[in-house]
């Protein structure tokens, strides 16, 4: 159920942050590349799952395996940066207070879900917590 509910807020935050509701634009040529470069991280976070693998809500899937390749072999949540980045770039194209408001909501609700999705994989693979000691969540070799 929180799984639903942590996914439930991020489109909640992400709809509402895409209406820019008649804001005039800031940045746009910083924010769209901000935006490609967060959609680039979130396909080569794609692109190391097998189709049966992927899973957008932070729970274990029956018979799941532990992505440690590619770009998994650096962060442990490169969809997760994803969104943050892609949506960050959102931000600087219609820089309003309400947007950054919205933002802070969403990397809040994104951190929960991150560590919740986490102690999920702590109790069904204990190869997870060795994957934790070579990798970093957000940034490589610092956060």
């Amino acid at each position: 159920m929180i799984s639903r509910i942590l996914v439930g807020l991020q489109f909640f935050f992400i709809f509402l942050m895409v209406l820019p509701l008649d804001t005039q634009t800031q940045h746009p040529y910083v924010g769209i590349f901000i935006t490609l470069v967060g959609l680039v991280i979130g396909l080569l976070g794609i692109y190391e799952h097998k189709s049966d693998n992927f899973n957008i809500r932070p729970a274990i899937k029956e018979n799941c395996e532990l992505v440690t390749t590619g770009i998994y072999a650096y962060i442990r949540h490169p969809m997760y940066l994803s969104v943050l980045i892609g949506m960050f770039g959102i931000v600087v194209i219609y820089f309003t207070y309400y947007e950054l408001a919205l933002y802070i909501l969403l990397f809040v609700t994104m951190f929960i879900k991150m560590f919740y999705e986490e102690s999920l994989w702590k109790c069904h693979s204990p190869a997870y917590i060795e994957y934790m000691k070579k990798t970093k969540r957000f940034l490589p070799f610092i956060f």
